[in-house]
C-alpha cells in the first residue's frame, strides 16, 4: 500500500505524537532512535497492507493494531530500561527499571518495595558502620527486652534504650550492609530478566 498526502499526514501525526510521548519516559537523545525504531515497524506493516477497503481503514486498523502512542511509548520504554538494567547491570538504569515496573504492574509495585528496604537497610548498617568510630556510644547493636533486633544509632541514646557492641560492630555492619546491597541488586536483576524472558516468549 503506497500513501496518499492524507495517509502520510495520518502516519506523522501518530508519530508526532508517540515522539511527545516517548520524551516523557526516555532521555532526550533515546527519543530520536526510539521513534524511528518505532516508525520503521510501522512502515513495514503499512507497506505489506493491500489497503483495503480504503486506505483509511487501512491505516486506522493498523494503528489500532498498533496501539494508542502513550501505550506504546510505555511499554517500548519500559522494555528499553530494562534491557539496559539486565545487560549491564548498572545501579542507575535498574532503578529506573525498577521504577517502570512499579508504575506498571501490580507485582513490580511489590518487588520495587522489597528493593527499596533492601537497598536502604544496606546502605543504613554501611552508613552505622561508619558512625561507630566517631559516635561509639551512640552506635550498636539494639536490644528490646533482651532481643536482639539490629544495628542503631540513637541521638541521644534515650533512657533505657539497651545498645550494646563495641568496635566489633564496625565489621559486622560492613559485612552485612554489603552483603545485603548484593543480594537485593542480584535479586532485582533477576526478577527483571525473567519479566523480559516472560515478554519474549
Amino acid at each position: 500500500m503506497n500513501l496518499s498526502d492524507v495517509g502520510e499526514a495520518r502516519v506523522n501525526g501518530y508519530l508526532f505524537v508517540l515522539q511527545r510521548s516517548l520524551k516523557t519516559f526516555l532521555p532526550a537523545e533515546s527519543v530520536r532512535d526510539a521513534v524511528r525504531e518505532i516508525e520503521s515497524h510501522l512502515r513495514e506493516r503499512i507497506a505489506a497492507a493491500d489497503g483495503s477497503p480504503n486506505e483509511r481503514e487501512a491505516i486506522e486498523r493498523i494503528l489500532a493494531e498498533l496501539g494508542p502512542p502513550l501505550r506504546v511509548a510505555q511499554a517500548y520504554s519500559a522494555e528499553r530500561v530494562i534491557d539496559e538494567a539486565v545487560t549491564t547491570g548498572r545501579f542507575v538504569p535498574m532503578l529506573r527499571a525498577i521504577w517502570h515496573m512499579a508504575v506498571s504492574t501490580v507485582t513490580g509495585f511489590f518487588a520495587a518495595m522489597f528493593a527499596f528496604v533492601g537497598y536502604l537497610a544496606g546502605a543504613i548498617s554501611i552508613i552505622i558502620a561508619f558512625l561507630k568510630p566517631f559516635f561509639p556510644n551512640n552506635v550498636g547493636f539494639q536490644f528490646v527486652h533482651r532481643i536482639p533486633v539490629g544495628f542503631a544509632a540513637q541521638f541521644p541514646v534515650p533512657p533505657g534504650t539497651d545498645l550494646r557492641g563495641g568496635y566489633w560492630v564496625i565489621p559486622v555492619a560492613l559485612l552485612f550492609g554489603m552483603g545485603l546491597l548484593v543480594l537485593t541488586h542480584r535479586g532485582a536483576r533477576t526478577y527483571l530478566a525473567r519479566w523480559r524472558e516472560r515478554r519474549v516468549s
